[in-house]
Formats: C-alpha cells, sequence, structure tokens
C-alpha cells in the first residue's frame, strides 16, 4: 500500500519516482519496494524506464517508475478500499493549512 500510495501522488503531480525516492518516501527497505515494483510491473499496474546517461555522467543509472493507464484506476480502487485517507489531498510539505491567515486579515488574531 505504501508503494501504491506515493506512485498515485507522484501520479498526480506527473512525475516519475525513482527507487531510491520510493524507498525513502516509504521508510521501506530495497528488497522489500522492488519486489513490490516488480509484482505490479507483472501485473502491469506499473512501469519502468532506464535513465539515460551520458558518458561523462558519472553513477549508475536509476531505473524510474509511474502508474499505466491501468495501473492509475486499479491503484486508487485499491488505496481507496484499503487505505481512504491515502487519496485526501495534503498540504504541501512546510505549509500549514491558511485558516489563521483569514482569521488575521478579519481582525479576529492579534
Amino acid at each position: 500500500m505504501d508503494v501504491l500510495e506515493v506512485l498515485v501522488q507522484a501520479q498526480q503531480r506527473s512525475e516519475e519516482m525513482h527507487g531510491w525516492a520510493i524507498m525513502k518516501a516509504t521508510g521501506r527497505a530495497g528488497p522489500t519496494v522492488y519486489k513490490v515494483l516488480d509484482r505490479l510491473e507483472d501485473a502491469h499496474w506499473v512501469k519502468g524506464r532506464w535513465e539515460e546517461l551520458a558518458d561523462d555522467q558519472p553513477g549508475p543509472r536509476r531505473r524510474f517508475y509511474e502508474l499505466t493507464g491501468e495501473g492509475v484506476p486499479a491503484a486508487r480502487a485499491l488505496l481507496a478500499q484499503r487505505r481512504p485517507s491515502a487519496l485526501t489531498t495534503r498540504p504541501a510539505l512546510g505549509f500549514a493549512p491558511l485558516a489563521w491567515l483569514n482569521t488575521l486579515l478579519a481582525g479576529g488574531a492579534r
């Protein structure tokens, strides 16, 4: 569920996620995340692609993942059933809800 939640959130932002970023976002170990990603690819819910690196770029290539056209509704339905809170809109990190600002502008808080 954690991996699907991260992939749905990335899809909503029109982003691909590489494996390490998924591991960091879920707090899960590499073998766990990659097993899940392999199963999701086998089910055609996720597609992966290898990063293209120029010859002068150091380091290993990363594999990027995104939900497929079939995977988006399937993942959303499964999350709605098992983890409905995953589909609610959350404020971006570092930003608090702005209800306090409305109060301040109305002259209520000082």
